[in-house]
């Protein structure tokens, strides 16, 4: 009996050690190759200046702290506020099309928005899974989908920002392709990941351009994160941010984004006159207190992003649906109001409940208020209230 049990535990730790050296190459996955450019070293994309750096930010600093560290928040043992686990929505019946300028948007939740103009139907990031992760695992949602997915109409344009599971839903994207085989535009690498789900997608590294129809045309831009969809496969696609150049005016989608360098939302706003801008304001506080975590910006830094894109109105999104970090269920919407009480810009950037539609109007000017200085910003959200936003 001895001897059998020396054998098991001998095997084991074989099996362990096997698994210590196969596991991570096998979950590795090569999505694309290309040449060396400033954001890719000719195996993994990197944000320009951060060559090398492959982590994402997190709290602790010591790998075992982050282990310490996810394990408290897998266990909801980090002292987070309680969410709720069931949020009621009105879901939304949108019209077949809409036509001209008009621009008529519905949130979907989280970061999947269906924005309908020029008889175009465009669907941001389409999420409509109960789990954003792997393998039926992941953060459950607490809201559904703001359409009934056989509400959806047709869907001619579909953004995928990057591969995170929030953001890239295999089991969408095949019931979507499957019913309208809508052109599906991303950045370089995640059209590997898409094509898993039998669909086809259009890639581009930032700054490449893909035609919708005349008058009409996708530009990818820069943004400041990470991509994964196993643990050694960090980096191996690009992420992005989108233009869609319309004629009354142009739609920004950020995706997922950290403030980063502060300079890509200028080039965005190279491109002509943004009308609406879809920017996330969630998961961006792992800490006590914290404003942002690197790779995602709160309302504070979505604000000066807004205002560096010099856009007439945007939506603050990825909030809400999923719980990616620690604050609260309301703090969001709640900071970003104050935020634009702050920065004097008004209901230009503001929230609205998932299944809503909202007109954006044609033809407004970006407010008028002196750019968001962050130190000034902070200074005004010193108050009780807002530090009692959890």
């Amino acid at each position: 009996m001895i001897r059998i049990i020396a054998l098991v535990v001998f095997f084991a730790i074989i099996a362990a050690c096997l698994a210590v050296v196969i596991v991570p190459r096998f979950l590795d996955r090569v999505y694309y190759r290309g040449p060396v450019s400033d954001h890719f070293d000719g195996e993994r994309f990197f944000n320009p200046g951060e060559a090398g750096q492959f982590e994402p930010p997190m709290p602790a600093r010591s790998r075992a702290g982050r282990v310490a560290f996810m394990v408290r928040y897998l266990l909801g043992r980090d002292g987070r506020p309680e969410w709720p686990d069931h949020v009621d929505v009105a879901q939304a019946k949108p019209p077949a099309t809409v036509a001209g300028d008009e621009m008529l948007v519905t949130w979907v939740g989280h970061a999947s928005v269906l924005v309908q103009t020029q008889g175009l139907n465009i669907l941001t990031d389409p999420v409509w899974s109960e789990k954003a992760g792997p393998l039926g695992l992941g953060p459950t949602r607490v809201a559904q989908p703001g359409i009934a997915f056989d509400d959806l109409p047709k869907i001619d344009l579909v953004l995928i920002s990057h591969n995170h599971y929030d953001h890239l839903d295999l089991a969408t994207l095949k019931r979507l392709w499957n019913r309208d085989h809508p052109l599906i535009v991303t950045s370089l690498g995640n059209d590997s990941v898409i094509a898993q789900s039998g669909a086809k997608a259009v890639a581009r590294d930032w700054g490449g351009t893909v035609s919708v129809k005349r008058g009409i045309d996708v530009v990818v831009t820069r943004g400041h994160h990470w991509t994964s969809r196993w643990f050694s496969d960090r980096n191996r696609a690009l992420w992005s941010g989108f233009v869609v150049r319309l004629p009354g005016g142009n739609l920004y989608f950020a995706g997922d984004t950290g403030f980063g360098d502060g300079k890509w939302p200028g080039e965005a706003a190279a491109y002509g006159p943004i009308r609406l801008a879809l920017i996330p304001i969630g998961a961006f506080r792992f800490v006590e207190g914290q404003m942002e975590s690197g790779s995602h910006v709160g309302p504070l830094d979505a604000m000066r992003i807004f205002q560096r894109l010099h856009a007439a109105h945007a939506i603050g999104i990825h909030w809400g649906t999923f719980r990616l970090s620690r604050e609260g269920y309301l703090t969001p919407p709640r900071l970003l109001n104050a935020v634009s009480q702050c920065a004097g810009t008004g209901d230009a950037f503001t929230t609205i409940p998932i299944g809503e539609s909202v007109e954006i109007p044609l033809g407004d000017a970006p407010p008028q208020a002196s750019p968001a200085n962050r130190e000034e910003l902070l200074h005004c959200l010193d108050t009780p209230a807002i530090k009692a936003l959890r």
